[in-house]
């Protein structure tokens, strides 16, 4: 069988030939140069024409035409004239589906009836199923590649894993780079492959039983290999600005097409890809003011589209922790998005593991309005964290409706008590929180390794769904580090600014010492980043992994058979961490949908610690083998986790 998302814009193949169309609101006329893949060994937008093509204007910016011996395999360009372009500068084309030679190469024609799928039967998994497991596909192996990704589909089934994670694929500039700087949003990253193997990965992974995730970025266009301010500035709103330029235009005039091409977006992806999930990046930074918001007209269009017949799943990244966003409906399904990437519950591990207080940790390593004790008790300060992380763990995010002083003392958050543990996806590593740090580096590189290891069974066997970064599984240490590869007009800049990033930073306060950084450009800074998958063979890596997949091996047994219709507002989780208390202690428990109760009992620190008090129920788990020095004496680095089924 195949598939087909069609679409008003870009080259859509049929029986007739191929329908080229083009949203161009500030040109008077478009060309459409076509060619062959042989005539333009360069990329050339002109000596490797063909011929040109006049597009007929349909109005509201809209140009079309029907060229019928155009099929797959052809090159094309478009030539917009205008006001924003007199020269003539052919472009490509802004969703095209293959970019052969790179963003600013000619577009390729593609047939997606072309690729005959083999998951016919596959309808997805319930969201409670999902443990997610974040890579990106250049590092991910030493091939860098689609195909090289399906040769490790085995290692992630072995694992426990239950859904990918693919870190933004959208063509961007150059041979490697995060991704989150695309600029053809429909067009796969070539240096990873062509449309058709993306298309085998998903399909290979279906019949394994993954689901497939993806990275979208709909807050910004990459600075490099956008080409639409020559003929289409209505995408853009210079009245707002975000970290990477002026916004996208969701509410001003012509926004309407701009909307469009961010759902059709959307709905390409989950249609002709088969992908079972999207993960929406940063849309903090997305502004519309108008009803329905763009997030809830994209996800009701994914409701009455992709979804029906099958599971698909929507995930946010949210700095606003917006919990509307998450809403429930009577029968407990999400009315826009799954779950969002719970940050908070990241920073609250991240501070109590590893002490720093810089940067957005101070709002957590400092907090001191309490759940427990008086607001601004010195006692309490050391236990900001910890009071955090219980407030995570019982009710969603720790920031809903706080004043945050790293920004400004700004309100941060909506409450969330209200909404199941299933509507956060909580890690202690992403590519963000180590891709950002100076060095890139891991967790692992930080703590010792009974302490990742307390915390990983804490995390992997709550209720909230679990993510993975690659190569957690078995402890990696080698760094991810931040690169990218643009153009030499923008090298400087990108350099600069990675320095500049840290300079707030003590130990990089010199310009010497910001000078040690990776280079971002620098290819050695993208190879460094590959897994090491050579270090299986070492003893500690391997006890690792048997460690996690053992903790995934008893989720899929015991916790998730419990969390359908596992409801919010029934949890509870206290932090015996002051310093006239019991040390460091994280206690919760969850109400789960079969009507038992899932305890855990951690003991976050170095020391053993006294007067632990062990919940009710079955011990169904506990990372730490010693014997304890007594009943109620806490051995260090210690989590126990127990299910009480109300039956003494």
């Amino acid at each position: 069988m195949s598939r087909y998302h069609r679409m008003p814009f870009g080259a859509e193949t049929g029986y007739e030939g191929t329908r080229f169309g083009l949203w161009a609101p500030q040109a008077d006329t478009v060309e459409l140069l076509l060619e062959t893949p042989e005539d333009a060994p360069d990329g050339s937008p002109v000596p490797g024409a063909e011929r040109v093509v006049a597009m007929d204007a349909h109005g509201d910016g809209w140009f079309q035409c029907m060229v019928p011996d155009a099929t797959e395999g052809t090159l094309y360009r478009f030539r917009p004239h205008g006001p924003l372009n007199p020269g003539g500068m052919a472009v490509p084309d802004p969703a095209s589906r293959f970019q052969p030679r790179g963003v600013h190469g000619s577009s390729e024609v593609i047939d997606p009836d072309r690729y005959s799928w083999g998951d016919a039967a596959w309808v997805g998994r319930p969201w409670e199923e999902t443990v997610l497991y974040e890579l990106h596909v250049g590092t991910f192996t030493p091939e860098g590649t689609y195909l090289g990704v399906m040769d490790r589909l085995d290692h992630l089934v072995d694992l426990g894993i239950t859904a990918i994670e693919l870190m933004p694929v959208a063509a961007g500039p150059g041979r490697f780079g995060w991704g989150y700087d695309g600029v053809t949003l429909f067009a796969p990253f070539s240096p990873y492959g062509r449309p058709e193997e993306l298309k085998q990965l998903v399909d290979l992974a279906h019949q394994r039983g993954l689901m497939v995730f993806m990275d979208v970025v709909y807050n910004h266009f990459g600075p490099e290999g956008n080409y639409l301010h020559l003929y289409a500035k209505s995408f853009f709103d210079e009245s707002r600005h975000t970290p990477w330029g002026a916004a996208i235009n969701f509410d001003k005039p012509g926004s309407r097409a701009v909307r469009d091409f961010f759902i059709h977006n959307a709905l390409y992806w989950l249609n002709e890809f088969h992908i079972d999930g999207l993960r929406l990046d940063a849309v903090h930074a997305i502004e519309d003011s108008g009803q329905p918001h763009i997030l809830e007209e994209l996800a009701d269009a994914v409701h009455r589209g992709p979804a029906v017949g099958r599971h698909v799943h929507l995930v946010l990244e949210n700095d606003r922790n917006q919990a509307h966003f998450l809403g429930r409906g009577e029968d407990g399904r999400p009315l826009h998005y799954a779950a969002q990437w719970n940050d908070d519950i990241h920073h609250c591990f991240h501070t109590l593991l590893t002490d720093e207080d810089q940067g957005y940790y101070a709002d957590y390593a400092h907090y001191a309005e309490g759940m427990q004790g008086a607001p601004g008790a010195p006692e309490e300060k050391s236990s900001g964290p910890g009071i955090l992380l219980a407030r995570c763990l019982s009710e969603g995010f720790a920031w809903q409706g706080q004043p945050s002083d790293h920004r400004g003392g700004a309100l941060r958050g909506e409450p969330s008590s209200h909404l199941p543990p299933t509507a956060f996806v909580s890690f202690i590593q992403n590519h963000d929180q180590i891709g950002n740090r100076a060095f890139g580096e891991r967790l692992t590189d930080l703590i010792g390794g009974r302490a990742v290891e307390a915390a990983q069974a804490l995390l992997l066997l709550a209720p909230q769904v679990p993510l993975m970064f690659m190569g957690e599984e078995w402890g990696a240490e080698n760094p991810f580090l931040y690169f990218t590869d643009v153009g030499d007009d923008l090298a400087d800049a990108v350099r600069d600014g990675r320095r500049g990033e840290f300079k707030s930073f003590p130990e990089f306060a010199s310009a010497e010492a910001r000078e040690r950084i990776p280079d971002p450009l620098a290819e050695s800074t993208f190879i460094r980043s590959r897994l090491h998958w050579q270090d299986l063979d070492h003893e500690r890596c391997a006890r690792r992994l048997a460690f996690v997949r053992g903790l995934l091996d008893l989720r899929r047994r015991e916790v998730v058979p419990r969390l359908r219709g596992i409801p919010g507002g029934k949890a509870e989780a206290f932090w015996h961490g002051t310093s006239v208390t019991r040390g460091r202690i994280i206690e919760a428990r969850w109400t789960m949908g079969d009507g038992s109760q899932l305890s855990v009992l951690s003991n976050l620190s170095a020391e053993p610690q006294p007067n632990a008090t062990r919940p009710e129920g079955q011990v169904i788990y506990e990372s730490n083998t010693d014997p304890w020095p007594d009943a109620t004496t806490m051995p260090e680095w210690t989590t126990v986790w127990f299910l009480f089924n109300g039956q003494t």
